[in-house]
């Protein structure tokens, strides 16, 4: 799958990308710093019925959000930005791990730190500027390592 957006453009990829991935867990997102990870998040999150503010979790390394599915069940997002962090031990220290197995959707900003301890089925997301403040998000597979 592969989108090509404006910052306006924004809120109506997230829906879309909810219709495509809505069944999935993990996310990894790639992207040269100011790329637009963390806006695109909380457009997602926005786009899920997340009201609370969305923020970037570089200091914290775990944000967590909550939304109501169809049904009206409490459902939690959680942003995880690994930039600051060294190896997968002080992720795991960090409670990355249990994070990422719960019954719940994870987006992971530099991803690198945890590649080997991700599940099978993380969806591996790249986003890339491109001219004009146009921004590419292109699924990049599934695979790990």
């Amino acid at each position: 799958m592969q989108w090509t957006f404006s910052l306006e453009e924004l809120p109506e990829i997230a829906k879309d990308f909810w219709k495509q991935y809505g069944s999935k867990k993990v996310f990894t997102l790639e992207g040269p710093m100011g790329a637009g990870k963390t806006t695109l998040v909380k457009a997602l999150c926005a786009a899920a019925g997340v009201e609370d503010t969305t923020a970037s979790p570089t200091f914290s390394i775990i944000n967590e959000y909550n939304y109501r599915d169809q049904e009206g069940k409490i459902r939690r997002i959680y942003h995880l930005d690994l930039y600051r962090l060294r190896d997968e031990e002080e992720a795991i220290t960090a409670g990355v791990e249990d994070t990422i197995y719960q019954d719940a959707i994870s987006f992971v900003e530099w991803p690198q730190v945890i590649a080997a301890i991700l599940p099978d089925d993380t969806i591996h997301l790249e986003l890339s500027v491109l001219p004009d403040q146009k921004r590419q998000l292109a699924e990049a597979g599934t695979r790990n390592k």
